[in-house]
């Protein structure tokens, strides 16, 4: 009778393991993805380009991955999210700015370069290109996270707002105290330029501006009037001396638990939802600067004679600081704009080459 039972019981033992075993096997095909931009359609390129990824990825895979997208840094900081992702079991995912991505990945502070581009089709063109996606390659090693692409933070270039005059030349900057993130490369850039610089964490730049500890600060005309530098600065200019970038992570470990398919449908969707983002990031940028426009009392765009001879100050200054302050070999520096500058040409005279005939 015991024998008769036996099996029986067994299966009955069994069934906590079977349904213990489902439930990992349901939690490795979730990818949850994180970043601090709100989950909003119409204010920012990130969110609608994971929600595009989102119904990708889950067709593609019939199913078989679901996306959970979480917004407004409900997860964490950048950096916070970025040492989950490194694990891949909680988190699978997240979309971290230049200050963070070089915490974990010391190359990419090269990104901080002064005046690096030119124009969005030169930016989006270097960051989809295989050269960079081979730069970017050394995240796997040294941060067991695979990346996936880059979104423009904001729109990519910044304008200087401040409360002292129009910036229409480098000679402008002179004197002018100006707010920087902290991030000793932009300090540097700054110094550079004739400006000193004040670098302070994000919280207390409203209150620098209207206390005078600071004239001025830069970011991408989204961030100027979304949090209405028009109330405590007067002036902006378009210089796009920095170009702000975000990264996309993918956990290493989680991405080689999928199958062939399914690792397929991932950097497929991912390069779709990129691409989506750098238009609508571009959208974003345009429409906040007519706004910008609008709303401080004097705006202006700086031309690229003048944009040039702040590059030929800040660049040099920017160079030295990152080989002996930061540490990076100065033939990989000169690698890197040496590629800025040589897909910045191709482009150019394709375009000529193919619509101006």
């Amino acid at each position: 009778m015991k024998a008769k039972t036996l099996p029986g019981a067994l299966a009955l033992a069994a069934l906590p393991l079977a349904i213990a075993s489902t439930q990992v096997q349901a939690q490795s095909t979730e990818m949850a993805i994180s970043t601090i931009l709100p989950e909003n359609m119409s204010n920012n390129e990130v969110y609608p380009a994971l929600v595009h990824f989102k119904n990708l990825v889950e067709t593609r895979t019939d199913g078989e991955i679901t996306v959970s997208i979480f917004g407004n840094s409900q997860l964490g900081s950048e950096v916070e999210t970025a040492s989950e992702v490194q694990g891949g079991r909680t988190l699978q995912s997240t979309i971290i700015t230049t200050g963070a991505m070089s915490s974990f990945y010391d190359d990419y502070q090269l990104m901080t370069a002064p005046f690096i581009f030119d124009n969005w089709r030169q930016a989006w063109t270097f960051f989809d290109s295989e050269w960079f996606a081979d730069f970017m390659s050394g995240t796997i090693e040294e941060a067991n996270m695979r990346y996936l692409g880059t979104f423009d933070d904001g729109g990519g270039f910044v304008a200087f707002t401040n409360n002292k005059r129009l910036i229409k030349t480098v000679e402008d900057l002179e004197g002018l105290n100006i707010r920087t993130e902290e991030n000793p490369g932009h300090v540097a850039i700054m110094k550079s330029l004739g400006a000193s610089a004040t670098p302070l964490p994000w919280g207390e730049v409203i209150t620098a501006l209207e206390t005078g500890l600071a004239d001025g600060q830069f970011n991408a005309p989204v961030l100027n009037t979304t949090y209405n530098f028009d109330e405590v600065t007067d002036y902006t200019t378009l210089t796009g001396h920095v170009y702000n970038s975000a990264a996309w992570l993918v956990s290493e470990e989680w991405f080689q638990s999928l199958t062939e398919a399914q690792q397929e449908a991932i950097v497929t969707s991912a390069r779709e939802a990129v691409a989506i983002g750098h238009g609508m990031s571009g959208a974003l940028a345009t429409a906040s600067w007519e706004e910008s426009c609008e709303r401080f009392e004097e705006c202006y765009i700086m031309p690229p004679e003048e944009r040039a001879r702040m590059s030929e100050v800040a660049t040099p200054a920017w160079r030295d600081w990152i080989v002996n302050d930061f540490g990076i070999e100065a033939d990989k520096v000169d690698a890197f704009l040496a590629e800025v500058a040589r897909v910045g040409e191709e482009v150019s005279e394709s375009d000529v080459a193919v619509y101006g005939r």
